[in-house]
């Protein structure tokens, strides 16, 4: 597979991701569903701390890459709800210290719902991966 950064402008390489990844030659694309900071009997875990339920969405998240063989390196696309933009600033830096460990720099998006389909979650996590 070979991914190619494409920044027009450089500031968001700064923040963690590019503009857009142009992917050739992959073989396999995964296509993961919205991950919240649910325990592995399917119940909410640290209702009202932003912070520990990012950590556990991102958790959650690797966890599905690698039951395909995957890791957060593959991510080509990152989607982040979040019912709170303002509160989920501070502790954005767990997010982009985890993915550029892996070498990674989704294209992403934040966008700031009224509520997660759980209530009491207050962030989910989107992505796409390929390999």
């Amino acid at each position: 597979m070979l991914r190619t950064a494409v920044n027009p402008v450089s500031w968001s390489v700064a923040l963690g991701f590019n503009q857009g990844e142009l992917v050739s030659g992959h073989t396999r694309t995964l296509y993961c569903s919205g991950q919240t900071a649910m325990n592995g009997d399917g119940k909410p875990e640290h209702d009202g701390d932003m912070a520990a339920q990012l950590a556990l969405s991102l958790d959650n998240l690797e966890a599905v890459l690698a039951g395909a063989g995957m890791s957060l390196a593959n991510l080509v696309r990152l989607n982040v709800y979040t019912t709170d933009v303002d509160a989920l600033f501070p502790h954005y830096g767990e997010l982009a210290a985890r993915l550029g460990a892996a070498g990674a720099a989704p294209a992403t998006t934040m966008l700031e719902v009224r509520r997660l389909a759980v209530p009491g979650q207050t962030v989910e996590l989107e992505g796409t991966a390929v390999d």
